[in-house]
């Protein structure tokens, strides 16, 4: 046979039609026993956004897999319910106050779909029951924010700039405090002059509590201060 002639093109093109219908209805089979072959439960979930969550889909209780998104459609123009088929191997695990959030595998991964564990006392979720969700922060926003806050600190890194290019010029305040010699050699100056005249104040102190006239009145606060020691042991023995 030439395998040139068009009813052999023809023949070759319906088998290899053929053999991939075959292939794809075989791999679904087999999908629908091994699925059938794992008990599962249903849970709903409502969301504004499912932020790219698509069917299949893994679905996620305490870092570990146990079932997939089963069906995603829009309600209304507000609203799109999840479907979720979940091991019920979990379901003990899994209380009816627990939440339904939308995430990633990863930084940039897939996303998946992520049960929350709910509180202790709650008793577990039921098969077809509806949980609470909460709607998945947006990469736009998340990328929005930041902007802004690269913005900020722009700005902040400018004013910053411009404040230290006034200091090192003399500018200002701190700047003339710290490039203006004459003002920094009179801060030296009228701290040795403190320092001076704390020294002096000591040594006229000293000269008071010699002098005849001083001497009682000296005494009597010392006697005082010791007796208020005295009384301050007393109290705590």
């Amino acid at each position: 046979m030439e395998t040139n002639k068009p009813k052999f093109k023809v023949r070759l093109g319906l088998f290899i039609i053929i053999g991939i219908a075959i292939f794809s209805i075989a791999l679904f089979i087999i999908g629908k026993q091994k699925t059938c072959s794992t008990p599962v439960f249903k849970l709903t979930a409502n969301f504004r956004n499912v932020s790219g969550l698509e069917v299949g889909s893994n679905i996620r209780f305490s870092g570990i897999n146990v079932g997939t998104v089963d069906n995603i459609k829009i309600i209304n123009d507000s609203t799109v319910q999840v479907d979720l088929l979940v091991k019920k191997s979990a379901q003990q695990f899994i209380k009816n106050d627990c939440q339904a959030a939308i995430g990633s595998a990863g930084i940039i991964g897939d996303k998946i779909m992520v049960i929350s564990q709910g509180s202790e006392a709650a008793p577990m979720a039921r098969d077809g029951q509806h949980v609470e969700s909460k709607e998945p922060v947006e990469t736009d926003a998340i990328m929005a924010s930041l902007q802004v806050t690269a913005e900020n600190a722009e700005i902040i890194t400018n004013e910053l700039a411009e404040i230290m290019i006034k200091v090192n010029s003399g500018k200002g305040t701190l700047g003339k405090l710290i490039q203006d010699t004459t003002i920094a050699r009179n801060i030296d100056l009228t701290i040795k002059n403190l320092r001076s005249s704390s020294k002096g104040l000591d040594e006229n102190m000293n000269a008071a509590k010699e002098n005849f006239l001083l001497k009682g009145y000296f005494k009597r606060k010392e006697k005082a201060a010791e007796q208020k020691k005295e009384d301050a042991i007393n109290e705590k023995e």
